[in-house]
């Protein structure tokens, strides 16, 4: 049972995909993440052309194409491209929405003939399923066994490992905002974990020097990967198990990839499915792979360095040229601030002397004015001594008048404090008087309490011993009671006096 898992939810197109409008044929992959496989289903169209008898006429491919469409009304084709044309036919080939719709369109096109404007003959048309090209056990096996240098006890040289191209980057995107836009191994794993333990996983996308690894590509092989194109990539899946390469194989016959998103709306891409011939998961190609990323990761840090150590050359040069136009700049500022200076001595000589006239004329005026101040000055202080003078006498008085009435002052607040401090006395006398008459009153309280106890302790105690004695009277009765029954009857321990 698939777990319930929450990932980033893609768009729903991207390249190598287009919008799909039903999928009530789809057959569930990876439901957590909306994945799921659609039967693909094709029809080949073939078109008789009658033979050309007029120089420089053509017949127009598009309106065959559109007459055909315009045949299967009201149903339509997802898709419908030529895949052959010659003198005497066209051959196109037309996908549909599920396989029952192919049954139909097949059976509105065979046999039917197609009128063209400027033709008198009709073109006949002939329809029929298309063979899907998908790899059989039996291609597999004959390839690997016929194969010479495969060896079958080692993996990747033998039916293990599964190469799937254009698939859309988004549907298999990792969960975290970095990995958005790259597919995930993880995910990859994820999806085809459930047809068999995967040993190994490569997607050449994800490797940044995998495009310059050309000494690893073989001679005779085409490199197909698709490197600055981050919408659709390519992977390598390798099974542990034969059985899981099989099942995977199997289940991916025949079918396109959908995707559901959480809007019920559908997107299909056509895949190519392989079995890998390459050896791209052998444990030798992998440690090539890896030997020469190490490799091409060494030249990029010695690439690096040597860029570092070439722009930090560069830098001390034009740290040097700089400094070499600072110095040569300071210089001409030097000389021309030396003439500034010189020329501003000049000026502050001529300035001086200005200012010495100036100076010597206020000194005099400034004379002239000492001598008229000092005269106020000395008025001034007269009549400031004779106001001090006065002051020092009021000064006196109040002092004389505030000493009296300090003194009667602290005489009250003496008698007040006195008075206080009477009451404060008379007051604490009365609060003992008062706690003395509560602890008396509270001591006969508690004799008269435990009086009460006491007499009701005696009274339950008497209660209790009578009781007792009533009981054992009444056993006593009993036991006699007993051992006379059967003698004689007795008579009432009663004897009424006569």
């Amino acid at each position: 049972m698939t777990q319930k898992l929450f990932y980033f939810r893609p768009k729903m197109t991207s390249a190598g995909a287009s919008i799909c409008t039903d999928s009530s044929d789809a057959i569930e992959l990876y439901s957590s993440l909306g994945l799921y496989l659609k039967p693909i289903a094709r029809v080949n169209v073939c078109v008789q052309l009658p033979p050309l008898k007029e120089a420089g006429k053509s017949i127009s491919n598009w309106e065959v194409m559109e007459r055909i469409k315009a045949m299967i009304k009201p149903h339509t084709f997802t898709s419908l491209k030529i895949i052959k044309s010659t003198m005497e036919f066209i051959r196109f080939e037309g996908e549909a929405e599920n396989k029952e719709l192919v049954v139909t369109i097949m059976h509105r096109l065979e046999g039917k003939s197609i009128k063209l404007s400027g033709f008198p003959e009709q073109l006949k048309v002939k329809a029929g399923e298309a063979k899907i090209q998908f790899p059989s056990r039996h291609d597999w096996d004959s390839y690997f066994r016929d194969a010479k240098n495969m060896n079958e006890m080692k993996p990747g040289e033998r039916p293990d490992t599964i190469h799937i191209r254009d698939i859309p980057t988004r549907w298999f995107a990792g969960t975290h905002s970095k990995e958005k836009d790259k597919p995930s191994e993880d995910v990859l794993k994820r999806v085809f974990n459930q047809f068999g333990d995967i040993r190994c996983v490569d997607i050449p996308m994800l490797d940044p020097y995998r495009k310059e690894m050309s000494g690893l590509v073989k001679s005779g092989t085409i490199q197909t990967f698709t490197f600055g194109q981050d919408l659709v990539f390519d992977s390598f899946i390798q099974f542990k198990e034969y059985i899981g390469f099989v099942k995977a194989m199997d289940r991916l016959r025949g079918m396109k990839l959908l995707y559901i998103d959480e809007d019920d709306k559908c997107a299909v891409a056509n895949i190519r499915v392989d079995f890998d011939k390459s050896k791209h998961l052998t444990d030798k190609s992998i440690r090539k792979r890896r030997l020469e990323r190490e490799r091409l990761e060494q030249l990029e840090l010695e690439r690096e360095e040597r860029v570092k150590r070439e722009r930090s050359e560069q830098e001390r040069k034009l740290a040097e040229e700089r400094r070499l136009k600072d110095e040569e700049e300071m210089e001409r500022e030097k000389k021309r601030l030396d003439k500034l200076q010189r020329r501003e001595e000049r000026r502050k000589e001529r300035e001086d002397k200005r200012k010495q006239r100036h100076e010597e004329k206020r000194k005099k005026e400034e004379e002239r004015k000492m001598q008229l101040k000092i005269a106020l000055e000395e008025r001034k202080i007269l009549l400031t001594q004779r106001k001090l003078e006065s002051l020092r006498l009021l000064t006196e008085l109040f002092e004389r008048v505030k000493v009296i009435k300090v003194k009667e002052d602290v005489e009250l607040k003496e008698k007040e404090l006195e008075e206080e401090r009477k009451r404060q006395v008379d007051e604490e006398m009365k609060r003992k008087e008062e706690e003395e008459k509560m602890k008396k009153e509270a001591l006969k309280r508690k004799k008269e309490q435990l009086k009460k106890q006491e007499n009701d302790l005696r009274e339950k105690i008497l209660k209790k011993w009578k009781s007792t004695e009533e009981q054992k009277q009444e056993h006593l009765r009993e036991e006699l009671r007993k051992k006379l029954s059967g003698k004689r009857k007795l008579k009432s321990a009663v004897v009424m006096k006569r």
